[in-house]
């Protein structure tokens, strides 16, 4: 009975691959996005602090709003 609560199938193992891919991968992408670009004032270190501390929904915000306040 124990065994087949913890049975880990294909399905299981792609939903946390995909899982880790958005919780590793992502962040990793804004963190390096946002070093190599230029912001105004404070706003890259604000803006890698956000991602830092706040990975998931960081990283969504920083994709959302904070690639349009890159200088050019």
């Amino acid at each position: 009975m124990l065994h087949q609560i913890f049975a880990i199938g294909a399905p299981q193992i792609i939903l946390i691959l995909i899982t880790c891919l958005f919780a590793l991968l992502f962040p990793l992408l804004a963190i390096i996005d946002i070093v190599r670009n230029d912001f105004k004032g404070n706003d890259k270190i604000v803006w890698l602090l956000v991602v830092i501390f706040f990975s998931f929904f960081g990283t969504l915000l920083y994709f959302i709003m904070g690639r349009k306040q890159r200088l050019t």
